[in-house]
C-alpha cells in the first residue's frame, strides 16, 4: 500500500563508505535521517576481497566486514536504514520528492546523493568468478597484492595507462592489452607508458577469457585481431580499466552533469546546482575513487546539509 508523504529532514541515497559516514554525522547532528541502500547494500566494497589501504585496520579488513561495521556504526546513532531503491525524484521545488520502489514518495528538506559509480567489465563469466581472487577494477586497490608478480590490464584509455603505470612500480611485468592498434588516453600518458620498461603494450589484442585453476588466476586468453591468432599470457593478476559508470540515470534533467555523467558539485564543497541536495563518493569523483575519499566527501555532506538547514532556520538578517 502507497505510503504518501512521508517528510523526513534529512534523506540519504546510497550505503557505501560516503552513504554510511554522511549517516554518522547527519544523524550525530540530530537530523534524524533515513537512507536507503540502493540494490547493492554496502556498495562497492561488498564485492571487493581485502582492504588494507582503509585507516583504523593494521590487520586489513574484508571489504563486506567493514562495510557492516559502518552500517553498525552508522545505527548506532539513529539513522533509519532501509532496503529498497529510489525510482524518481523531483528537485523542482521544496521540499524534494523522491519516489521509493515507484510506489512510496517521501519529501525531504536535504538530500544526499551518494549512489556511487559502478566499474564497467568485460562481460566474461570468467571475470566474475575470480574478481578478489586475481581479477580487480581499481590498481590503486589492489595492485599490492600482485607484487613482484606478473599482471595483465585492459584498457586504452587516461585510466589505463595511468593503472599501468602505476602496477608498474609493484608488479615485474605489466602486460597492457589495447584492443586497436592506438590507444585513447592522452600524449603524455602514452608517453608514460611507453618509457617505463616493465610494461610491454600489446595492440589489436582482444581478451577472449581469463584463466585459472578454479581459486586464482594464472593467465589470460588473448585473441590479435589482426592476425587471428590466439595465444596464452601467463599472469596472475588481471585488472580492468575500461571506465566506470556513475549511478546518476535518475538525476539526468534535474541536476548538473559532466559528459559522462558524473554529478558536478562546488569546488570545495558537496553542493549540487539545487539548493539542499549533495553529492558526495564516487558519483561525483572520477578522479581518486577511493572508500577513504569517498568517507571524507561523505562526512562533507552531512555537515553541509547540517549548514543549510541550520541557515534557513536562522536566516542572517542583512
Amino acid at each position: 500500500m502507497s505510503q504518501e508523504n512521508e517528510h523526513v529532514q534529512c534523506l540519504i541515497i546510497g550505503s557505501g563508505p560516503a552513504g554510511y559516514t554522511a549517516a554518522i554525522y547527519a544523524a550525530r547532528a540530530d537530523l534524524k535521517p533515513i537512507m536507503y541502500t540502493g540494490m547493492q547494500a554496502g556498495g562497492q566494497l561488498t564485492q571487493t576481497t581485502d582492504v588494507e589501504n582503509f585507516p583504523g585496520y593494521p590487520q586489513g579488513i574484508m571489504g563486506p566486514e567493514m562495510m557492516e561495521d559502518f552500517r553498525k556504526q552508522a545505527e548506532r546513532f539513529g539513522t533509519d536504514i532501509r532496503f529498497g531503491y529510489i525510482s524518481s525524484v523531483d528537485f523542482s521545488s521544496t521540499p524534494h520528492k523522491i519516489v521509493v520502489d515507484e510506489i512510496k514518495t517521501i519529501t525531504a528538506d536535504t538530500v544526499i546523493i551518494a549512489t556511487g559509480a559502478t566499474a564497467k567489465w568485460l562481460g566474461l563469466p570468467s571475470e566474475q568468478q575470480y574478481n578478489g581472487f586475481g581479477v580487480s577494477a581499481c590498481a590503486v586497490c589492489d595492485g599490492f597484492f600482485f607484487k613482484g608478480q606478473d599482471v595483465a590490464i585492459v584498457g586504452a584509455g587516461d585510466t589505463a595507462a595511468e593503472e599501468a603505470t602505476y602496477l608498474a612500480k609493484l608488479c615485474k611485468t605489466v602486460h597492457l592489452l589495447v584492443r586497436r592498434d592506438e590507444f585513447r588516453a592522452s600524449k603524455t600518458m602514452v608517453s608514460r607508458v611507453l618509457a617505463t620498461p616493465n610494461i610491454i603494450v600489446h595492440y589489436n589484442t582482444e581478451t577472449l577469457e581469463i584463466l585459472g585453476n578454479g581459486k586464482n588466476v594464472t593467465a589470460v586468453k588473448v585473441l590479435n585481431n589482426k592476425t587471428n591468432v590466439e595465444s596464452d599470457i601467463e599472469v596472475e593478476g588481471f585488472f580492468v580499466a575500461i571506465g566506470h559508470k556513475p549511478n546518476t540515470d535518475i538525476f539526468k534533467g534535474q541536476l548538473d552533469m559532466d559528459e559522462t555523467g558524473y554529478l558536478l558539485t562546488k569546488p570545495g564543497s558537496t553542493l549540487t546546482n539545487v539548493e539542499g541536495v549533495f553529492a558526495c563518493g564516487d558519483v561525483q569523483d572520477m578522479y581518486y575513487r577511493q572508500a577513504v575519499t569517498a568517507a571524507g566527501s561523505g562526512c562533507m555532506s552531512a555537515l553541509d546539509a547540517e549548514r543549510y538547514l541550520a541557515a534557513k532556520e536562522h536566516p542572517i538578517e542583512a
